[in-house]
Formats: C-alpha cells, sequence, structure tokens
C-alpha cells in the first residue's frame, strides 16, 4: 500500500466543498440520533423506568452517540463516494495529478471518520443540553479517540461496499441487513443481559456492541484496563478494514 502526505490534500478539498453546504449536512447528521433520543428516551423512557438508579436517557446517550458517528461515517462513504466515483468522476481527476488511487481512498476514508467525528460531537453537545456529560473530562478524550476509532473502521467497511456497488439500490443490502440490524442487536437501546446465550456471542462479533459499551463506561465513569479488549478488537478490525478498503477501491478506480 503506497500512502503518502497527499492523504491531506484529498481531504481538503472535500473540507472546502463540505463548507459550502455545512448547516444542511449537520441538519441532516443530528435528524436521526434526535429522532431516536426523542422518541425512545423521552417518549418511551418514561415507561421504562430506571436502569442503573438513572432515567433510561441516561442508558441511551451513549449508544446513540456512536451510533450517530458510524452512520454519518458509513453514509459519506457509501453514498458520498459513490458519487464522486460514477457522477461526478472525481476520482478520475484526482488519480491524473500526483496524488495516488490510494491516497484519494484514504483520504475519502479520513474524510468520512472526520464527518463521523462532527455528528458525534454534536451529540456530546445536546447531550449536554439535556444535563448528561461523561465522567470527567479525561472521559471526554476517551470519547473522541473512540470517535476516531469506529469512523475510520466504519468509513472502510463502507469503502469496501462502494468499491462492489453498481448503482444505488445496492447499499440496501449494507443498510438494511448489517447497519440497522446492528443498532438494535449492540446494546444501544437495551442491555444484552436478557438475550439467548447465542444472541450475546453473535453480539460481540459485531463493532457497534465494543463502542458501546466503552462509550457507556465513558459516561457512567467505568473506563478501566477492562475496557482495552474492546478497544483491541476496534483496532484490529479498522486496520483489515482500512487495508480491504483501499485495496478494494484502487481495483475500481483504476480498472
Amino acid at each position: 500500500m503506497n500512502l503518502s502526505y497527499r492523504i491531506y490534500y484529498v481531504f481538503l478539498r472535500n473540507l472546502t466543498s463540505y463548507k459550502r453546504f455545512v448547516v444542511p449536512t449537520l441538519i441532516v447528521s443530528l435528524g436521526q440520533p434526535l429522532f431516536y433520543l426523542i422518541t425512545f428516551g423521552i417518549g418511551m423512557g418514561a415507561y421504562m423506568g430506571y436502569f442503573g438508579g438513572k432515567p433510561y436517557l441516561y442508558f441511551l446517550v451513549p449508544g446513540v452517540l456512536v451510533s450517530s458517528v458510524m452512520l454519518s461515517a458509513s453514509f459519506e462513504c457509501l453514498y458520498g463516494t459513490f458519487v464522486k466515483i460514477v457522477h461526478e468522476h472525481l476520482y478520475d481527476s484526482l488519480i491524473a495529478t500526483p496524488v495516488s488511487a490510494e491516497d484519494a481512498v484514504a483520504g475519502d476514508i479520513v474524510w468520512g471518520a472526520f464527518r463521523g467525528l462532527i455528528s458525534g460531537i454534536l451529540m456530546l453537545i445536546v447531550a449536554g443540553f439535556m444535563r448528561i456529560f461523561p465522567a470527567s473530562v479525561a472521559n471526554v478524550l476517551v470519547l473522541l479517540v473512540l470517535m476516531g476509532f469506529i469512523g475510520i473502521m466504519f468509513s472502510s467497511l463502507a469503502m469496501i461496499v462502494t468499491s462492489m456497488a453498481p448503482h444505488f439500490d445496492f447499499f440496501n443490502y449494507y443498510t438494511e441487513l448489517f447497519l440497522t440490524p446492528m443498532l438494535f442487536f449492540s446494546g444501544v437501546f437495551f442491555p444484552l443481559d436478557h438475550f439467548p446465550p447465542w444472541m450475546k456471542i453473535f453480539a460481540q462479533f459485531l463493532p457497534l456492541t465494543h463502542a458501546v459499551e466503552v462509550s457507556r463506561a465513558a459516561f457512567t465513569g467505568q473506563v478501566s484496563m477492562r475496557l482495552l479488549p474492546n478497544f483491541l478488537y476496534l483496532l484490529l478490525l479498522e486496520i483489515v478494514a482500512f487495508c480491504a478498503g483501499v485495496k478494494m477501491m484502487k481495483r475500481r478506480v483504476v480498472k
């Protein structure tokens, strides 16, 4: 894999383009997570009772935060990248410059992670207005690192899917059969304690499960070395997905 500092220029190009649509994209990024917080946290939360001695909203926020990072990063590298390749032919223009195909793809992955990070920070701000805060300033840093991890990982996974996509409808398989079920089987909306044993084992293979566990620990003040396996699993999956995403997308770009 031949990566260089030119990744930065691809990222900068995306940032410059993003500035023209910053307000509508921020509103869209907040839409679905806010919907979950309002309908599940406030609406259904009134009937849910307490979780660990606190209202349901305190349980919900950490999971919704990391899921917002996942969704923003994924959609950017699904639909956004597909438009650049098929409709705008942006990749053809990029690789006609000193920017390599690997740099172009990696730059888009980093950009997707940045979009996810923005969504996560916005959710942190919204949670603050709801008087739900991480346990300490150090835990805020843990959350930022976590958002960077899962942003890169889900951007890379989305890039793998985009490298095989013949049209927009192809993304429905990924979003409806992978992303959406993962929201409900990773402990975002309810604990995994009462799941059947086989489902608990299945949930441990889902990356969002580990991200939710770390996020919830940051809000409850239970960050410790016991979370190291969660971070290592996310890191391993991130590295594998990143390398595969760059390689597979390069094959499509230069084909």
